[in-house]
């Protein structure tokens, strides 16, 4: 799969969602704020916190996705960074920080995600706000990734493909799961694409957060404020810097 086409297809399969609505009211609640969008990918939310009036910084170790965000309008108003939370720029302080479309998962290693946050926590100014997602494992949300659950046809560039999610082993003591991304190109042409995420409880996220020296504000099931539960089968979770 080339890089183009990953970042094409990544578009497609995650069009603009309520959780986008969320993380973009959050980064534009302050008035100009100076924010930071750590592991932005493709940039979605990153360049539309900028078209708002945020001063935004956008990082990623994945160079292609951000060679991608590069690539789309008004991306000149973006600061682009590869690298992880190690990255930031130092003496860079901001109002507000995200970490969103379950990012947090995609970070396997208990150290290295609490080093994520600590680094976060360092450049937030007094009173400085993060938010991020990651799902519940109590929703068992890789229960659905089936070919029968989760088939959807995305349009592409070369046109339409097939696209799902086939989990392939669940470790629910250490909530590292393993999973395959699925499409079958309009010529017929079949790709598989395997990775690995981590489910972690609410319980082990807010130990890592109070390490870091952050506040947990709000935790909520879903993008709407809903409780812990009765939401999308996410924990939403808000912290502050005191």
């Amino acid at each position: 799969m080339t890089a183009i086409h990953a970042s094409d297809l990544y578009d497609a399969v995650n069009q603009w969602s309520p959780s986008d609505d969320f993380f973009l009211e959050f980064l534009t609640k302050t008035p100009r704020p100076h924010a930071l969008d750590l592991g932005c990918g493709t940039g979605e939310i990153t360049l539309a916190a900028a078209e708002a009036g945020c001063e935004m910084v956008g990082i990623d170790p994945d160079l292609p996705s951000l060679q991608a965000a590069e690539a789309k309008p008004g991306a000149h108003r973006v600061r682009w960074i590869e690298g992880t939370s190690s990255a930031i720029p130092a003496g860079t302080s901001f109002n507000a920080a995200i970490m969103s479309s379950n990012v947090v998962q995609a970070i396997l290693d208990d150290a290295e995600l609490a080093t994520s946050f600590h680094d976060i926590a360092s450049h937030l100014k007094p009173g400085g706000r993060l938010a991020f997602d990651t799902r519940d494992p109590d929703a068992r949300g890789w229960e659905a990734w089936t070919k029968e659950r989760s088939h959807r046809l995305v349009s592409l560039p070369e046109g339409e493909a097939q696209h799902w999610y086939q989990t392939t082993q669940v470790e629910e003591e250490t909530g590292l799961v393993d999973f395959r991304a699925h499409e079958i190109a309009e010529d017929g042409t079949e790709s598989v694409q395997p990775s690995r995420i981590r489910f972690r409880s609410q319980d082990q996220i807010r130990s890592m957060l109070i390490e870091a020296g952050l506040a947990v504000e709000d935790v909520f099931g879903g993008f709407r404020s809903e409780p812990v539960g009765r939401g999308v089968g996410a924990l939403v979770f808000i912290a502050q810097r005191p």
